[in-house]
C-alpha cells in the first residue's frame, strides 16, 4: 500500500472543500489533477446501447488537447467507456471506485486492469473508504457525490428514470455545478433520465464544442485539422492528432497518449525522418 498517499481536509482539491459534506481526508494511488485543470463528471448506465458508447467515445475524443480531466466511476458501463475514452484522447483521467483502493477489494474486480492502466497513464483512483472497504448498497451514492463535487461540470449519457446515474447529477446541481446531458433515441428507456435533465434546464450536449461551452473553453477556431499522412500506424496517428492542436514536448506527449518514453521517442524520430515533424525550442510540431 506504499504507493497510495493520504489527502487530508485541508489539502483537498478546491471544488471539493466548497461541499457541505465534504470528505475528511482521501486516499489516492497516481497523480491528482492539476489546479488549473477542468473536470468533468461523465456518467452513465451500466446497461448501456451503442448510441451511449458511440457518442461517448466521439464526444471525449473531441476534447483532444485541451485541459481536461476525465472524472468517472470506473464502474461498468459508460464510466469505463468514459475512462478509455480520455485515455484514448490523450487526457487524464480520475476513477472513484465504490470500494477501497486495495487490489483485493477494487470494484469492479473485472476492472482491476483498467484502473492499473489510469494510473500508469497518468491518471489517478481515489477513494474516502479504507483500503479494505468492499463496494455496498451504501458505498456508491456516498462515492458519487466526492465525483459530483469534484467536477466542474457532469454529463449523463444515457440513465433511465431511476438510476445511480441520475444521484450524480442531482449532487451536482445541489452543488450549484453545470449539468449536461446526451438526447436520446425517443423509444429507450435509456433516454428518460437525461430527457428529464435537459427539461429541468440541463444543457444538451450533441457536440464536443457544447462540452467546452458547458466548461467555460473556448474553442480554438483557428486549428485547421488537415489530412493526417497515409500509411501511419495508430500510435503515430494519435501523436499526429495531438500536434494537430499545438506543439508539444516528448513528457507531455507522453501523459497523453499513454505510451512510455521510449515509445515516443522512437515514434517522433520515425516521424522526423518521414519529415512529417520537427523539433524545436524542445517541443515536436508538425512540420510545415
Amino acid at each position: 500500500m506504499d504507493d497510495i498517499y493520504t489527502l487530508n481536509k485541508n489539502e483537498l482539491p478546491f471544488l471539493l472543500q466548497q461541499i457541505p459534506d465534504a470528505p475528511e481526508k482521501l486516499y489516492v494511488k497516481g497523480k491528482m489533477p492539476k489546479e488549473d485543470a477542468k473536470l468533468l463528471c461523465v456518467v452513465g448506465a451500466r446497461k448501456y446501447s451503442s448510441y451511449g458508447e458511440g457518442a461517448c467515445k466521439k464526444l471525449i475524443s473531441g476534447l483532444t488537447g485541451y485541459n481536461i480531466c476525465i472524472v468517472s466511476g470506473l464502474a461498468l458501463g459508460i464510466d469505463s467507456i468514459a475512462h478509455r475514452a480520455a485515455m484514448e484522447a490523450g487526457l487524464q483521467t480520475i476513477a472513484f471506485p465504490g470500494s477501497g483502493l486495495d487490489p483485493k477489494v477494487l470494484y469492479p474486480p473485472s476492472h482491476i486492469r483498467l484502473s492499473k492502466e489510469i494510473v500508469h497513464s497518468g491518471g489517478a483512483l481515489i477513494s474516502e473508504f479504507d483500503h479494505m472497504q468492499e463496494g455496498a448498497h451504501w458505498t456508491f451514492p456516498q462515492r458519487n457525490r466526492l465525483m459530483a463535487g469534484m467536477s466542474h461540470a457532469t454529463l449523463v449519457i444515457e440513465a433511465e428514470l431511476i438510476s445511480g446515474t441520475l444521484i450524480t447529477s442531482k449532487l451536482a446541481t445541489d452543488y450549484n455545478r453545470e449539468v449536461g446531458a446526451v438526447p436520446g433515441q425517443i423509444f429507450s428507456p435509456l433516454s428518460a433520465g437525461p430527457h428529464m435533465l435537459i427539461r429541468l434546464g440541463a444543457t444538451p450536449i450533441t457536440s464536443s464544442q457544447d462540452i467546452l461551452e458547458m466548461l467555460g473553453l473556448k474553442a480554438r477556431e483557428n486549428i485547421v485539422q488537415k489530412e493526417l499522412p497515409l500509411g501511419l500506424n495508430e500510435n503515430e496517428k494519435k501523436v499526429m492528432e495531438i500536434l494537430q492542436i499545438e506543439p508539444h514536448t516528448s513528457e507531455q506527449l507522453v501523459l497523453k497518449t499513454g505510451l512510455e518514453a521510449r515509445k515516443i521517442n522512437e515514434i517522433i524520430s520515425s516521424l522526423e525522418v518521414n519529415g512529417f515533424v520537427e523539433e524545436m525550442m524542445g517541443k515536436v510540431r508538425i512540420k510545415s
